[in-house]
């Protein structure tokens, strides 16, 4: 079943919080998630009746606990996207996709059973000069990335998306295509555009100099 409306106003007030090890969900992206915990499935029932919108919000380190009913500590910084997708399964799981809308702060509320909820803040990212040197040079390393992948695995089907200013594609490919979860976080809380361009540049490069041994992406 898919859904198109929601209340992303309404949510902000308490937002439920899906905690997630080393995941960010990014505006203009979209996150698969399978939902089998009662809490989160009470989560989504309630969020589909109310306003469509939930938080991934990052765990840095499962261990690091912060209350005696063992939640760990939560990332500052979150995605916030609507439910745009649910497959409900027989057994009372659900399969779903969840569309990324926007940065938001998070000033965690008092817990009410089953799940947590936070005040959260829309985040608005700055919209810094980036030059046509630097657009390109993102282009090249993700499209690098992406080449070598596809040399290990042809069923990878990312494709650049058209049509997006640069610190939006540097949104699209920080989601779909680095894999450390840290530099991930680092992206989602840079608002500054060119500094976003600029990391997501850098990771994916890493990357497919890990791929290759160290050979440099050309443009």
């Amino acid at each position: 079943m898919q859904r198109s409306r929601f209340d992303l106003d309404a949510a902000l007030l308490a937002m439920p919080l899906f905690p997630l090890s080393q995941a960010a969900l990014f505006p203009r992206a979209q996150l698969p998630l399978h939902v089998f915990e009662a809490r989160y499935r009470k989560m989504l029932a309630d969020c589909i009746q109310q306003h469509g919108i939930m938080a991934i919000v990052m765990v840095p380190d499962p261990a690091d606990l912060i209350d005696p009913r063992g939640h760990p500590r939560l990332a500052r910084v979150a995605g916030v996207g609507f439910v745009k997708e649910v497959a409900r399964l027989p057994d009372g799981r659900s399969d779903i996709v969840l569309e990324g809308l926007a940065r938001v702060s998070l000033e965690e509320l008092p817990f009410e059973i089953p799940y947590r909820r936070a005040r959260a803040t829309l985040l608005e990212t700055r919209a810094s000069r980036v030059t046509q040197n630097d657009s390109a040079a993102l282009v090249a390393a993700a499209t690098a990335f992406v080449t070598e992948m596809r040399r290990r695995e042809a069923d990878v089907a990312f494709e650049l998306p058209e049509g997006l200013a640069a610190g939006q594609l540097a949104d699209v490919c920080a989601h779909y295509l680095m894999i450390d979860g840290e530099a991930r976080q680092s992206v989602l809380e840079e608002l500054d555009d060119a500094a976003r361009v600029s990391l997501v540049t850098r990771e994916l490069a890493m990357q497919h100099a890990s791929l290759t041994g160290g050979s440099r992406i050309s443009n």
